[in-house]
């Protein structure tokens, strides 16, 4: 059995699809699947439900994958604490994000300090950031939604205000702050379901038991920006969104009530061993995010 056996079946196990997982490890399908028939034969038992073209982990699939991620979690470390041991600051970061609005200022500012440092930045829905954290595939995770989680550590970053966004025309616009229970007619231009904003809003909505006149979903901020601009609708954005856009061609709006947050958090693997940089650049995040809150 060997360990270039086992990576690949980790990854095959994640994407429970033989053309994702092939693409991923940038191999040819067939390979992977003689690969797999092959590990299958080692172990003796069939891992996956095959039907057609599509496969399933089976118990058994399952049974094996805990220990093979673990496995391979220790050897990573095993990597890791030696690399340190000699003193190695180089090595990389593995970082998983849901929005990148302050990233670049951020990764900056950390390059000036540890230019040797290298970075793997992928921006991932929630749940997959769970799973790639506990599987060790990521090392650190900056998340812009409420996370509870067995086996995760959380450090609170900030909470990010939700602002309305409307036309300089509008309405409201004149406007000191607005409660949710006025936009009850309102017609909206939201993000597509699965961004974080659009999830918390939609919560704020339900919990004020409003249905929101959505007439527009989009898949860009910025084009969201543009057609409330164009006075097509009001939106939602954030105060730490308004830094890094213009936003003098609408007007940004307070909600007074209830008090719509986005919280941010500095996540990673309870009880893993991190590298050196890895707990460097966990130092420097919630530094970096405590100096943002007192810039103006």
């Amino acid at each position: 059995m060997e360990l270039l056996q086992l990576k690949y079946f980790q990854t095959v196990a994640r994407h429970e699809h033989m053309t994702r997982a092939a693409k991923e490890l940038r191999i040819a399908q067939p390979a992977l699947s003689q690969t797999i028939a092959k590990l299958e034969s080692e172990v003796g038992v069939p891992l996956f439900d095959r039907q057609g073209r599509q496969i399933r982990l089976n118990h058994f699939g399952r049974a094996f994958l805990k220990h093979i991620d673990q496995a391979l979690l220790n050897i990573r470390e095993g990597l890791q604490e030696v690399s340190d041991l000699a003193g190695a600051e180089n090595g990389y970061i593995s970082l998983g994000v849901m929005s990148t609005q302050v990233l670049g200022d951020m990764l900056k500012a950390f390059h000036s300090e540890y230019p040797h440092v290298k970075f793997r930045v992928h921006q991932l829905p929630m749940q997959e950031m769970i799973e790639q954290l506990q599987s060790g595939e990521l090392h650190l995770c900056i998340s812009s939604m409420p996370v509870e989680h067995p086996g995760l550590q959380r450090v609170p970053l900030m909470n990010d205000e939700i602002v309305l966004i409307v036309p300089q025309e509008h309405r409201l616009a004149h406007r000191a702050h607005v409660r949710l229970s006025e936009l009850a007619n309102e017609t909206f231009i939201q993000l597509k379901k699965g961004g974080n904003i659009r999830d918390l809003t939609d919560y704020y909505f339900e919990q004020a038991g409003i249905q929101p006149d959505i007439a527009f979903e989009i898949d860009e901020p910025a084009s969201v920006r543009s057609l409330v601009k164009a006075g097509l609708g009001i939106s939602f954005s954030t105060a730490l969104n308004l830094r890094y856009w213009d936003h003098t061609t609408v007007v940004a709006i307070p909600i007074e009530e209830p008090r719509c947050q986005r919280p941010i958090s500095l996540i990673w693997k309870e009880g893993r061993y991190d590298s050196l940089a890895v707990r460097r650049f966990r130092e420097f995040v919630v530094a970096f995010f405590t100096q943002l809150q007192q810039s103006p």
